[in-house]
Parts: C-alpha cells; structure tokens; sequence
C-alpha cells in the first residue's frame, strides 16, 4: 500500500465497526525466573487481567543483558513456542532487557524472526510486516491468520511502576472520556517524516476525542492526553503533562528503544510519565516513516477499538528495528 493510500484508509474513521479483539485467553505471559521483578509483576499481572495460569511461560535469562545473540534468542524463542498451544495469539515478556536482538528489537524479532541481515546497513528497508494496516475479524487471530503472535515487553525493573502501568491499562476499559490527540511538528527537520501524515485538526464527536496538530518542540500543561506523537531525540516538559488510562505516546528518533540508553531519550521515559503503551527502535533506523507508528494508522485502529498491542503492531510497516513496550490489552475505544 502507497503512503497517500494508507493515509487515506487510515483517515476513515466514521462507520468502521469495532473489530474483534485479542482476549486475555488468548495472551501468553513470558516470565523471567531469574528476575524477582518479573516473576512478582508477571503474577500481578495474570491476576488484575484474568490471564489462565496455563498461559504463563517461565524462561531463565540471567543477568538481564540489553541484547541477545542470535543463538540466545533462538533458544529463547525455542522454549517459549514450545509451551504455547495454537490458540496463543500475542506474548507479553515481563521485563525491561533483554529488549534487542542483535539489530532487531526483541518483539519484532520473536513476531516475525529475527532479520540477522539488516544488521550489516540498518539504515535500509527492511522486511515489511503482514499485519500492517490490517482489517477484518481474522485480524484478532494473527497466529491463525498470518503465523505469527504480537510481542510487547513491559518493563519491570520498579514493580511499583509496573503495577501502576497495569492498573491503568485495566482502568482503560471502564469509560471513553473526553480526550486530546497531540501531533507536534517540531525544529528537529529530520525527525518530522511522519508529519505528512498526521491527522487533521478537528473533533471526533463519537469518539470525544480532539485532535490537535502543533508546530512546538514540546507540548505543555496538556492534561487529557489519549495520544501523543512527536518528532524529538529528546521530549521536555513532560512532567507538565496529564495522560488518560490507555495513552500512547511515542518520539521519531533513532534510539528511543535503547531502553537503558542515554543518547537520546529512552521510550520508558514515557511510560514514567503517564502512558500506558510507546514504541521505540534499538538499532539506527534512519528515519523512514515506516520503521515507526504511523500516526493516522495508528489512530484508525485504536478508535476503532483495537488494544494496544493491536493498534500498535498495525501502525509500523517495518517494525524489525522496534520495541513495543507497555500493557497490551489497554483497549479504552473497545465496546463490551
């Protein structure tokens, strides 16, 4: 799909049904035994989202490096499939590294395997994903449709913030309200690939959700925040900033998914202030538009009922390079 025909499919938001979802039934845990953290918020996390204890995987990975080898991660991958039976369509990993696969992120990697050969120039395209953009009932069932299960990490190194994260992807679900989308077009040139395709300024009356297009380095003092998109190796002013139950929030940058890096600004930062899902890539990507979240995409799917995890992995064309990082069944738009 060209980017004008994606914009333009994704813009269509009026009259869409609401698609069938990923159910908690279908969701399997991946649990670190060899990190207290994960082993202790994985539990709280089964509990709050009803997940079956069938569906919890439990892996040893000691040391919590930031990146695994190719035979690590096969390994990895190996015994986590083997305790998954077919009707598993997503994984959750609990914790926060490792969260890179040599180049690749570590949720693209486990969802559509590892690309070893992207590594030699990561600045150039990579392989496309199926589940990009897509539509339609068999869309809940990715593993049954296309082969592949949806991977989102959610970090664990405080497990008071864990559970805080949790508590309000569960509280997501309860209510719509009232609620800003913010789309910054900022001074930082090369990281404003994705403004093109930025949704308009308006009012989704159905959804009560406004939508706001900037041209700031920063949004300030915003207070219902369901979405934030920007283009900055570094966010300030977030500490002014109040994000709903079931925000996502992201930055076009080459290092937001070095989640323990410090070159440009970490993608936990945004979990830290409010948002319950972000996505960030781990190797240089250059800065395509599609090795990030497309924002009209991502927008279409969300509205339209899709959990994060969904809404997410719809929105990046080229997610090889990415992490995707928070609770995964935040849903806020999803009718009971």
């Amino acid at each position: 799909m060209s980017p004008l025909a994606a914009t333009a499919a994704a813009l269509c938001l009026a009259g869409v049904p609401a698609q069938a979802a990923i159910l908690p039934a279908q969701l399997a845990v991946v649990v670190n035994d060899d990190d207290p953290n994960s082993v202790q918020v994985a539990e709280f996390y089964r509990q709050k989202r009803g997940i079956p204890a069938g569906n919890m995987v439990h892996v040893h990975i000691p040391d919590k490096p930031r990146k695994l080898s190719a035979a690590q991660f096969r390994q990895l991958k190996d015994d986590i499939d083997a305790k998954l039976g077919p009707e598993i369509q997503a994984v959750l990993m609990v914790w926060t590294a490792p969260y890179a696969v040599e180049c690749n992120g570590i949720t693209a990697a486990y969802a559509l395997g590892l690309d070893s050969g992207l590594c030699a120039k990561t600045c150039q395209p990579s392989k496309p994903s199926p589940y990009f953009n897509a539509s339609g009932p068999a869309m809940a069932q990715p593993f049954s449709a296309l082969g592949m299960r949806l991977a989102m990490l959610l970090p664990a190194d405080s497990v008071e913030e864990a559970k805080e994260l949790i508590g309000r992807g569960v509280a997501s679900g309860f209510r719509v309200p009232a609620a800003g989308a913010y789309y910054l077009a900022t001074s930082e040139a090369q990281r404003n690939s994705r403004v093109p395709f930025y949704p308009r300024a308006g009012v989704l009356a159905q959804r009560k959700l406004t939508i706001h297009n900037q041209k700031a380095d920063a949004l300030e003092g915003a207070r219902d925040i369901m979405v934030y998109q920007t283009g900055m190796a570094k966010v300030d002013k977030l500490d002014t900033l109040a994000f709903l139950p079931g925000a996502l929030a992201d930055h076009l940058t080459s290092f937001g998914g070095d989640l323990y890096g410090t070159t440009q600004m970490s993608s936990l930062r945004w979990l830290e202030a409010g948002a319950t899902a972000s996505y960030g890539t781990v190797s240089e990507p250059c800065n395509y538009w599609q090795k990030f979240p497309h924002p009209a995409v991502l927008l279409r799917h969300y509205l339209n009922g899709d959990s994060a995890i969904e809404a997410y992995w719809k929105s990046v064309s080229w997610p090889a390079q990415g992490v995707f990082i928070g609770e995964p069944l935040a849903a806020p738009y999803r009718k009971p």
